[in-house]
């Protein structure tokens, strides 16, 4: 009887010790697994990070990173964006479709679709990019940077009512639009079919004289089709911003008779070795090119120009009415600089 009762006493803390031991070994085994599970994905993650940086990850990959690691948004766009960077923009278009299948929220679409609008303006898919941004502008009707692209898409396919419109739209929202609006109404007119070269060479004569910013335009526009108006009222243009213009025009295109009355056009065609009316400047690049032009010993040396950007601050060999990396409007200046000679790139605008 005292046996039983002992073993009895003792039931209690066996279930007891019984029952911390099925926890410990449920937990062990839950842990293990866990452990297990955390550096396979590890291991998975690192190979994918690996094939990232030799520039290998498919549109799978990031669909597989956004779903199964739980990787942030912004994190996969900023990977799939590397494909923008380097100029890749067929993949990154692939990567971004790939996406929109897989984001459900509103939010996260709306900035898929915008990239993929950008990628497209960029691949030279102007359509499929206008496609985009009319899309997004359905459901988002003030998105202003599906706005502004639409500008700069009507714009460059020569859509101008189109781009009046979008114009519109923007001033409504309380956008700055004004240099827009000056810069359309230009392209209307040089590409107006049924005015004149004269009365299209008056009209934008007029306007250079109101608006600065359109001045190498209308200048650009005037050696071209109408050199006698140009000439005949030089002295109200900015010469140092047209500096390459008059640089590479031909020696039977420039009107020596007006270069005879100004001081900074006789600097520049004797810095060009035209003529050897100016043994000195006090820009330093013509400086110099006067300088080895009297010089008896021959020298390769010439005036290059790079265009600078006012608005993004970057460097361009060519000028563009917007730059090619902001897409600011008639932001770009001309910086002379020593070389050796070149093809004439301006001229090529």
């Amino acid at each position: 009887m005292l046996e039983l009762e002992l073993l009895n006493s003792r039931d209690p803390l066996i279930g007891i010790i019984f029952i911390v031991a099925i926890i410990f070994i449920v937990s062990f085994v839950t842990y293990t697994i866990g452990l297990y599970n955390e550096r396979k994905a590890r291991k998975e993650y690192r190979k994918l990070l690996k094939r990232f940086e030799l520039g290998t990850l498919k549109e799978d990959d990031y669909i597989h990173l956004y779903e199964t690691y739980n990787l942030p948004f912004d994190s996969i766009i900023l990977l799939a964006s590397s494909f923008i960077i380097k100029g890749q923009y067929t993949k990154a278009i692939s990567v971004y479709l790939a996406l929109l299948e897989y984001v459900k929220e509103p939010i996260k679409k709306e900035e898929l679709l915008e990239l993929l609008g950008s990628a497209y303006f960029k691949s030279g898919m102007l359509q499929r990019s206008k496609d985009i941004y009319l899309k997004i502008l359905k459901f988002s009707p003030r998105n202003i940077v599906a706005l502004r692209k639409l500008l700069l898409i009507f714009q460059t396919l020569k859509e101008y009512e189109n781009a009046q419109d979008i114009i519109e739209s923007l001033g409504e929202l309380n956008e700055v639009v004004i240099l827009e609006e000056i810069y359309l109404n230009l392209m209307l007119i040089i590409n107006d079919p049924i005015l004149g070269f004269d009365k299209k060479s008056i009209q934008l004569y007029n306007n250079a004289k109101v608006n600065k910013k359109i001045e190498r335009m209308v200048v650009s526009y005037l050696l071209k089709y109408n050199k006698e108006l140009f000439w005949n009222n030089i002295k109200q243009f900015n010469v140092m911003k047209i500096l390459d213009l008059l640089w590479y025009l031909d020696f039977d295109d420039i009107k020596w008779d007006i270069v005879d009355t100004h001081k900074i056009l006789l600097e520049i065609y004797s810095a060009k070795g035209y003529i050897n009316s100016s043994i000195s400047s006090d820009i330093f690049e013509l400086n110099v090119l006067i300088s080895t032009k009297n010089s008896p010993v021959k020298t390769t040396l010439d005036l290059n120009f790079e265009f600078n950007c006012g608005k993004c601050k970057k460097t361009h060999p060519i000028y563009e009415q917007r730059c090619p990396h902001c897409s600011h409007l008639l932001s770009m200046s001309v910086q002379p600089k020593l070389g050796k000679e070149t093809i004439n790139l301006s001229s090529l605008v």
